[in-house]
């Protein structure tokens, strides 16, 4: 799975710190368009409803009462218009109480 099939959660998993993460795998690069930029946006948008209605605990219990984070690992690294999307993306999933990453492979 990736960033371009937004309706699918592409891994799942409890790290050492017992928090649950949600990973986004993105190998795409970055365009002129955006278009990337949207892709990305839909798929952030999808993870964040399945936290927002709960899904989340009916597709994987154990997050139950665990911290959860919104972690997107990227093949190539983001554009400065990325960056700044990435930034706003990060402060927007604190502000309603996830935690959020990205690194680039």
């Amino acid at each position: 799975m990736s960033v371009e099939d937004k309706n699918k959660i592409d891994a799942i998993s409890t790290n050492k710190e017992d928090v649950v993460v949600l990973t986004i795998s993105d190998h795409l690069e970055w365009d002129f368009d955006n278009e990337h930029l949207l892709l990305l946006q839909h798929k952030i948008d999808s993870y964040f409803d399945v936290l927002e209605s709960g899904q989340i605990y009916e597709s994987y219990p154990s997050a139950v009462g665990k911290k959860i984070k919104i972690q997107i690992v990227f093949e190539y690294p983001p554009s400065k218009t990325g960056k700044k999307f990435l930034e706003k993306v990060d402060e927007f999933i604190k502000l309603n109480g996830y935690d959020f990453n990205f690194y680039q492979l």
